[in-house]
């Protein structure tokens, strides 16, 4: 693995930093986080569209970059840099699955609108609480008159109050092989409940009564049509958990730089309080957490991109990025003072992005259960 970004990593990182500095401003931001109906961000999401980032790592015969995973890790640094909205990364794990679950004609049938920005979608493949738990939550029936009915019920599914699409995993009721499906929403016998989270993270209960999936390109059964392994399945939750790994990574960067621009600026007793071995000791510790959740989490995303289901990577990074967030959040406040709590500072939006995002999929103590398993 290669430790210093190339060049073509450096600027597609410069090129994000400038998209989202545009289109993506505190006050987007806040806008989608305390609205009790959060619109579409339309704006960000053609600026995101038109830039190419949901085909980053899709092949370029269904409209995609031709990328590598780690091109999208270059991705998710940025967007947690800039608190980017999650939909976004729900609609890149939905490309994700069904580029890695389905066969080429479930990769025709979706990729290409995926890729161009034209459908947003969400995922429910493993367990918000340990993303080691891959089992499926529902029950596949073979219909009568052809194709599936699911029933069962889907918890903590991010932003499907805004997809159009979500993937889901369900045993086969006869063969109790796991199968995948694309089932669009809203659909006759979905019911999509709202959840409460800190922060304006928007997560839901779907439920499943007897929802028909007839089109057999909706169905993933991996490239073979063989159905699906715990292998698949877990190599795309682990690519999910270290790409946002990557998210924390930024999100940690941006509040680092804010910390070291305010004690620079702040002066106590005729001097900025930057000067203080204190406050030295603080950010040093900051940026030296963050230096290890950004080797490990960039680690694991390579060597997943590589072909490995990674699960010992992905939990190292795990450990390394939740632990790191959490305390450069709060160390963060601590050198803010008073001023880090008012809202007006925008600190705590960083601060509610790392709470949930370092423990959706598990947090440090889930992820270091993972270790036993390699």
């Amino acid at each position: 693995m290669k430790l210093l970004p190339s060049q073509d990593e450096r600027d597609l990182a410069s090129m994000l930093q400038a998209l989202f500095l545009a289109e993506c401003p505190p006050g987007l931001v806040r806008q989608l986080r305390d609205s009790e109906r959060r619109p579409m961000p339309e704006q960000l999401w053609k600026a995101l569209a038109d830039a190419g980032v949901f085909g980053l790592f899709l092949p370029e015969e269904y409209g995609g970059a031709g990328g590598t995973l780690s091109d999208l890790g270059v991705f998710c640094v940025e967007a947690g840099r800039a608190l980017c909205p999650t939909v976004v990364h729900t609609t890149l794990q939905a490309a994700l699955a069904i580029h890695a679950l389905g066969g080429a004609d479930q990769h025709a049938a979706w990729l290409p609108s995926l890729a161009a920005g034209k459908i947003c979608a969400t995922t429910a493949l493993w367990n918000a609480r340990d993303a080691a738990l891959i089992a499926p939550a529902l029950v596949a029936c073979p219909a009568a008159e052809g194709g599936w009915r699911l029933s069962g019920t889907a918890d903590f599914v991010g932003d499907a109050d805004l997809a159009d699409h979500i993937v889901v995993s369900a045993v086969d009721d006869v063969t109790k092989q796991p199968l995948g499906f694309v089932v669009t929403l809203p659909a006759d016998g979905v019911h999509i409940d709202a959840l409460r989270f800190i922060g304006g993270h928007r997560a839901f209960r779907i439920r499943f009564d007897d929802v028909e999936v007839t089109d057999r390109r909706a169905v993933l059964a991996g490239s073979d049509s063989g159905g699906l392994t715990d292998h698949d399945l877990r190599r795309v939750a682990n690519a999910a958990v270290a790409l946002l790994s990557l998210d924390l990574v930024g999100v940690g960067e941006a509040v680092l730089q804010r910390t070291v621009d305010y004690t620079l600026a702040r002066r106590q007793f005729g001097r900025p309080i930057a000067s203080f071995q204190a406050a030295q000791h603080l950010v040093a510790n900051m940026h030296i957490a963050l230096a290890a959740a950004r080797l490990t989490a960039h680690s694991a995303v390579f060597w997943i991109g590589r072909g490995r289901t990674g699960t010992r990577e992905t939990a190292i990074a795990r450990m390394h990025a939740a632990s790191a967030a959490k305390s450069i959040t709060l160390d963060a406040h601590q050198l803010h003072g008073g001023m880090g709590y008012v809202v007006e500072t925008d600190l705590h939006l960083f601060s509610e992005r790392a709470r949930v995002l370092s423990t959706l999929g598990g947090g440090a103590d889930v992820a270091a259960t993972w270790l036993e398993e390699t």
